[in-house]
């Protein structure tokens, strides 16, 4: 029986492996990530048979093909969190790194540890995945836009935001896009400016294009050339197709958020939308794999860093550092509407309340009380019930 460790690159891996007792029977060596690559890692597993399992790390994306192709061969996976082997080098002293030694080292891991192998989740769940963190990156560039149209409209007319309070509005940006400065504005038709639509239905009106008008004439606003306006006109586009890629990719996330069964039955739970129940699954694949509510909170993050040893006794403890950071996050603001909206969980929080906790930690503890009933509807595969037979399961 053999276990082999690959270390993964952006362009190069290496594979190396030990028998069970301990005994390198593949020495590091290197393969590129093509088909030629590919098909030399393969050639040289062959003659290790029977393999135990073959670990590598979850390296950015760099990974996921090959995984792919040993899991096609039949080969057992472990896809491991850097984390595990980077405290497993440390646990044997190892003080140097190169790819080929970590790859014995994964391979060792895999020797000793004897980890269970991985899961990967299927395509639909994949798919979500992908679809989740693109429109994160999507947010964060809209985010950016906005700032910078912020930055803009501050040199060219700050009386602005005074009067429309939003920029990443579409009233903002559709006056923006026709008039991008404050001489513009002054410059403008009352009429013209007033019958502007920015939804298709409502116009910026005769009132707000007086004001507009009249702010913009005395306006502070020193920086009027025509390279303020050109950037005004064409973050104002961008952010309108930002807009749009928005709303296609939330189309796209809920289509298929109703064809996967685990997801459609989380939003059955009161401050769990579509958003957040796609988020779920894409981080958590199914929560129903983990052995009970304890570990799926212990794997987002949601459990103390309690810090005691001899004389210091610390009596509170913030989150642990360790888990999914992004999830927590994610979970914040639905856990906020839930303990106003759902009987279960605001009977929970205010009861915490009531015995004097921190409202910071009452919320926490509604979290991870979220965290069980999502675990619930997972494991039964049925919509939430927060019956007191239900809640005893947990």
């Amino acid at each position: 029986m053999n276990f082999v460790g690959i270390d993964i690159g952006g362009e190069t891996h290496f594979a190396a492996a030990v028998n069970e007792q301990g005994t390198v029977t593949l020495k590091a060596r290197r393969f590129e990530e093509n088909a030629n690559g590919h098909a030399a890692l393969l050639a040289c597993l062959k003659p290790l048979a029977p393999v135990a399992c073959v670990v590598l790390e979850a390296t950015g994306h760099y990974w996921k093909n090959l995984a792919v192709a040993l899991l096609a061969n039949g080969y057992p996976l472990v896809v491991l969190n850097p984390l595990q082997s980077a405290r497993f080098q440390q646990e044997n002293l190892t003080r140097t790194k190169t790819d080929g030694i970590d790859a014995l080292g994964l391979a060792r891991l895999a020797q000793q540890k004897r980890p269970q192998p991985t899961r990967l989740p299927d395509a639909a769940t994949e798919e979500l995945r992908e679809l989740v963190r693109h429109r994160d990156r999507l947010v964060q560039d809209l985010g950016d836009r906005v700032r910078q149209l912020h930055r803009l409209v501050d040199l060219t007319f700050p009386e602005f935001t005074r009067i429309v309070h939003t920029l990443d509005s579409r009233l903002a940006t559709t006056i923006l896009l026709a008039f991008p400065s404050g001489q513009a504005i002054a410059a403008a038709d009352p009429g013209q400016l007033a019958a502007l639509r920015y939804d298709g239905r409502h116009a910026v009106g005769p009132e707000r294009a007086g004001t507009l008008i009249q702010a913009a004439k005395s306006t502070v606003g020193a920086h009027q050339g025509e390279a303020y306006r050109v950037q005004v006109r064409h973050v104002c586009q961008d952010i309108e197709l930002w807009r749009q890629r928005l709303a296609e990719i939330d189309r796209d996330i809920d289509g298929r958020l109703q064809a996967h069964e685990i997801g459609r039955l989380l939003t059955s739970i009161e401050g769990i939308g579509p958003q957040t129940a796609a988020r779920l699954i894409a981080e958590l694949d199914d929560p129903a794999r983990f052995h009970s509510p304890g570990a799926l909170a212990s794997y987002i993050g949601l459990v103390p860093a309690i810090r005691q040893s001899g004389k210091r006794c610390g009596q509170r403890a913030g989150l642990t550092s360790i888990g999914k950071a992004r999830l927590r996050r994610a979970l914040w603001m639905p856990t906020l509407t839930a303990v106003r909206r759902s009987p279960w969980l605001k009977a929970f929080h205010d009861g915490l309340c009531a015995r004097g906790k921190p409202p910071k930690l009452a919320i926490i503890a509604a979290m991870r009380k979220l965290t069980t009933a999502v675990w619930i509807v997972a494991r039964q595969r049925r919509p939430w019930n927060p019956n007191p037979t239900q809640e005893a399961t947990a």
